[in-house]
């Protein structure tokens, strides 16, 4: 865990620093949001930034939009000021800290940081086998391919096995090729020097060197242009990537994991993925089993699930009762565990006794109506089933895009499996909204701006 610190907390920030170091993390200070973000350009990195209150959180937070950073922000102030608190969480932040600081409770946030990244949970022996390899290859330098439809939990094993590496100790940097424009990709891989192009400001470093070290995971490569594919396998072969703009070769020395949800070998056939960056990359494969093909993990998750989010919900913890067990388990879960997860975070809202029962679990797939009693009626009314008579088609396409992208924080390649679309058909579709002068919802983000 990396934890960047902004401000001086009014005395508080040696306190704040040494409960995090106590509890494993590495701590870095800036006294502004500039040599904050300064450090961040620098390749410093960060899992998490808490920020002193009485800094302007809205113009971190644009800074970091513009440039491209996503990092979970945390304000923190003295006192339990209401108001400060309200603007904080406003202004971007994720939650406000009250100080001086309270050990638990700055454990509790940064072990809710890890545990949103690194959370394994199985019980089936169809995964065990695939932790067991896993388990094996770690310790190299050899590059994986982790493959599996969307949502079996790719980029969590590719943080395991970061964990089990000789690099654990190093920089984990993830970069989803899915979500990030072409035209802006190579400079998030490569990093840029100032002017290179409009809006590039400052010198920024790419993940490259800011996994320097570590490991980088390449998400969702099969997206990657084919041009920037032909540099990326420059990178592996030669170990130095160019900035853009830049005159001189950087060495780097990097961990490759990558990520795909699609056949590689059927994309390789149809001449949309490079045959040589494929064997590159795929000296071993971890091929991620479905949710349905490891129902013994669908208990172990869904108890997890309940538990993460009746925290997050400040509601009572309530068992799953047998009858809403079984529907889940007999559930086909087309979107996997990221599909379960809502399920079980809507079941966690809904459910009104002792238990979570089976009129909690909303399926998804299933319609309204035959949801059983208030369920289906509240189901509908957050549906908005009644306002749909007498707007157009494309009306109703854009407000269910716009709002599944919400849904998914900006992520594209989430928004489009779960709208049953290819992520093209939804950049097309973003970039005619665009053109059209609606907000669209970046990556990271839940509203648009």
């Amino acid at each position: 865990m990396r934890l960047l610190i902004l401000g001086t907390l009014e005395g508080h920030l040696t306190a704040a620093s040494q409960i995090a170091l106590a509890r494993g993390a590495k701590v870095s200070h800036a006294d502004t949001i500039e040599k904050g973000l300064q450090a961040l350009r620098a390749g410093q990195g960060a899992d998490l930034v808490m920020i002193d209150a009485k800094l302007p959180i809205a113009r971190l937070m644009e800074s970091l939009k513009a440039e491209r950073i996503t990092i979970p922000v945390v304000a923190c102030g003295t006192g339990t000021d209401a108001e400060t608190a309200v603007r904080a969480i406003k202004a971007g932040a994720k939650e406000y800290v009250p100080l001086p600081p309270d050990a638990e409770l700055i454990a509790a946030v940064l072990q809710a940081v890890a545990e949103e990244s690194n959370a394994l949970i199985f019980k089936d022996v169809v995964m065990a086998q695939v932790i067991k390899l896993a388990d094996q290859i770690a310790p190299s330098d050899a590059s994986i391919l982790v493959t599996g439809e969307s949502g079996t939990g790719k980029e969590v094993m590719a943080r395991y096995i970061h964990a089990k590496s000789r690099r654990a100790n190093q920089k984990f940097v993830a970069v989803n090729c899915a979500a990030i424009p072409e035209n802006l990709l190579e400079s998030e891989l490569f990093g840029h020097e100032k002017g290179a192009f409009t809006g590039a400001v400052a010198r920024r470093i790419g993940k490259f060197e800011e996994a320097n070290g570590g490991t980088l995971l390449l998400d969702e490569i099969s997206e990657m242009d084919p041009r920037l594919q032909a540099k990326l396998l420059r990178v592996i072969q030669e170990r130095e990537i160019d900035r853009v703009g830049g005159t001189t070769p950087v060495k780097v020395n990097v961990r490759l994991v990558a990520t795909s949800n699609r056949n590689l070998d059927e994309e390789v056939k149809n001449g949309n993925f490079r045959e040589d960056l494929y064997f590159r990359l795929n000296v071993f494969n971890l091929a991620l089993p479905p949710l349905r093909k490891r129902p013994q993990d669908v208990k172990a998750l869904a108890e997890h699930f309940v538990k993460k989010y009746s925290e997050a919900n400040g509601v009572a913890q309530r068992p799953i009762a047998a009858e809403a067990l079984a529907r889940l388990q007999a559930h086909h879960w087309k979107g996997n565990v990221r599909e379960l997860e809502n399920t079980l975070h809507r079941a966690v809202l809904l459910a009104s006794g002792d238990e979570i029962g089976p009129e909690a679990i909303m399926l998804t797939g299933e319609a309204a109506a035959e949801t059983p009693g208030a369920v289906a009626d509240a189901a509908a009314d957050a549906l908005g089933l009644g306002s749909l008579v007498g707007r157009t088609v494309a009306d109703v396409e854009r407000d269910l895009i716009i709002d599944t992208l919400k849904h998914c924080l900006g992520n594209r390649t989430h928004a489009a499996n779960i709208l049953g679309i290819s992520i093209r058909t939804l950049r097309n579709k973003l970039r005619q909204y665009t053109d059209e002068g609606i907000p669209v919802p970046m990556p990271g983000e839940a509203e648009p701006a």
